[in-house]
């Protein structure tokens, strides 16, 4: 299996309550990364990237059980022999709209899907969206990953989980606005450092309504440095990461080994 894993990462704008304009850019933004000097393993999108949060309009907006995206990423994933990531997407299922990320290998077939478990209050999305009941986990090159969506990071219960099921890298869609910089860098750096796992993060760039998103995707390895940082404009992020590395990290601060559950509350 393949250890060392090249990562592109869509950091893009994205208009809110349009599908047509955001499915033009992602299509624009998968043909530069597969077309760049050394093609990515693995593409990672931002956090719904179909609609943005128009969420007085996302029941009309929201993809019919991700079949659109579905097929579009089946089959690049599949054409282009690499892995997506598919970032999240509004999601209309018989019950309401989840927001729902979908990962696909290099044949195309779709591997995992997880929805958002932890809704964030202050953009109303306990009011407009489902709340996910399962956890996000994938196999990518023969080794556990897991998957989250932006306010998941500020609950280190489930990246723990993930990472006691054998997670060695987390991916980490989102649309995290200003001023919370400091924390994004700071929540991300701790989930990659107690969990000495890579922790995969893209975000969203540009302004939507009264909110501006600052962008900042990163790439952190299992000792909690930056090895590769986005700015604020529209991007694709590269980096390049060894899996070796997570099992070095762990071997050498046995944190896992370490720990002492029966003391810790579960409450």
């Amino acid at each position: 299996m393949k250890k060392q894993l090249r990562l592109a990462l869509l950091q893009m704008d994205i208009d809110a309550g349009n599908p047509e304009v955001n499915f033009g850019k992602v299509k624009d933004m998968l043909e530069e990364a597969v077309t760049s000097e050394v093609k990515p393993d693995v593409i990672m999108l931002p956090e719904m990237w179909n609609t943005g949060y128009a969420l007085e309009e996302i029941e009309l907006l929201a993809d019919p059980d991700g079949q659109r995206t579905i097929e579009y990423l089946s089959h690049f994933s599949k054409r282009h022999a690499i892995y997506i990531i598919g970032g999240s997407i509004a999601e209309k299922k018989s019950d309401g709209v989840y927001n729902t990320i979908y990962a696909f290998d290099r044949e195309g077939n779709t591997i995992a899907d997880y929805s958002k478990i932890h809704l964030f209050r202050l953009m109303d999305e306990e009011k407009y969206l489902k709340a996910g009941t399962k956890h996000g986990k994938l196999n990518i090159e023969g080794e556990q990953a897991g998957m989250m969506i932006c306010y998941d990071i500020r609950f280190p219960e489930l990246s723990r989980t993930l990472a006691l099921d054998g997670a060695k890298l987390l991916f980490v869609p989102a649309e995290w606005p200003h001023p919370r910089l400091h924390h994004w860098r700071t929540l991300l750096m701790a989930r990659a450092i107690e969990n000495q796992m890579y922790v995969i993060a893209c975000n969203r760039m540009g302004k939507s309504g009264e909110t501006n998103f600052f962008g900042h995707s990163l790439v952190i390895d299992p000792w909690g440095e930056i090895i590769a940082e986005a700015g604020e404009e529209e991007t694709i992020l590269y980096a390049d990461i060894d899996l070796d590395l997570v099992d070095q990290v762990r071997t050498r601060i046995p944190v896992f080994e370490d720990r002492r559950s029966e003391l810790y509350s579960k409450k």
